[in-house]
């Protein structure tokens, strides 16, 4: 419970979490701060910060009190080496992450907190920040709702439903969620999924009509997911493919700058391990005549058909 103007209200862990870092960064960075001030910078009660006082010291944060004209609260004088566990420019790069979670949620709630972790130190704050980072996608304005809903569900050990769509089909899942992850330019939601009754990896743009169930789990051990692209995308289709000099800046967009092999005429011979078939099929129909599938034979067969069939809509 936070009371805040004499008016109590029950607080999200995530929230207590963020002011307990941004009241241990400003006391790494001050000599002295007083219980009044920091109340007034994390908009809460003296008694709020009195108790979050506590937590750190049971945290064995070694917190010292002085009363007095002068007095407040500090760390002690014997801790004052790790003072320099973070320097300026770790505290720019954790400064820039908080700025990208913002990005997507569609929120300043992390800017804020940047704000306090910076208090104290003119040079974690300035306007030439160096470093941007925008983890926002397309879809944001239907992502930002997904990500709150799901840490919300994480935070309270809440099952959550939706309906997802994937190359088998659309189907109603209901989900423990465990981790919010971003990878491959997009969000996944790793859990255990009751239907399939096992950790199943969900990208958040497949998901639709999310909710949370309103029941809860007690909660299972959960691994943390291998996001090695070799063991989500275990390589099983040897491409080999020719293409047109100016589909360089895609191919090292897509796979780097050692997926091809510069040919005497200028093409580019084109090496990689593929997963998907459709998936490969639609990525070669994106350069359309600028690219010719070597091997395999069954897939380019495939390619053949499948471009024939389009031949004959257009005729």
């Amino acid at each position: 419970m936070t009371e805040y103007m004499g008016v109590y209200t029950k607080e999200p862990s995530i929230m207590k979490i963020d002011r307990l870092i941004g009241i241990l960064s400003i006391l790494l960075q001050k000599e002295t701060e007083t219980i009044p001030s920091l109340a007034r910078q994390f908009e809460v009660s003296p008694r709020t910060i009195s108790r979050d006082i506590e937590t750190l010291c049971q945290a064995g944060i070694p917190i010292m009190t002085r009363r007095g004209m002068s007095g407040g609260i500090s760390i002690m004088e014997g801790y004052k080496i790790d003072r320099t566990l973070l320097t300026s420019a770790e505290m720019q790069d954790i400064l820039a992450g908080l700025r990208s979670l913002d990005s997507v949620n569609g929120t300043n709630r992390y800017s804020q907190l940047m704000e306090k972790l910076s208090a104290g130190s003119s040079d974690f704050i300035s306007g030439n920040q160096s470093l941007l980072i925008d983890l926002s996608s397309w879809y944001k304005d239907s992502l930002a709702p997904k990500i709150e809903r799901i840490r919300t569900a994480i935070d309270s050990r809440a099952f959550i439903e939706f309906i997802y769509y994937s190359p088998c089909g659309d189907s109603c899942r209901i989900a423990e969620p465990y981790y919010l992850i971003f990878r491959w330019s997009s969000w996944y939601v790793w859990g255990w999924c009751c239907t399939r009754h096992d950790f199943r990896l969900f990208k958040l743009n497949r998901m639709e009509d999310l909710h949370l169930t309103g029941e809860h789990f007690p909660g299972r051990p959960a691994p943390v997911p291998n996001l090695k692209n070799e063991q989500i995308f275990p390589g099983g289709i040897r491409v080999k493919a020719l293409f047109q000099p100016e589909c360089k800046w895609r191919l090292i967009e897509d796979f780097g700058t050692e997926c091809f092999e510069k040919q005497k005429d200028g093409s580019l011979l084109f090496r990689a391990d593929y997963t998907d078939k459709r998936n490969l099929i639609s990525y070669l129909l994106t350069f359309g005549d600028k690219v010719r599938l070597l091997e395999p034979e069954e897939v380019r067969l495939e390619l053949k058909g499948i471009i024939s069939k389009m031949l004959e809509n257009y005729q």
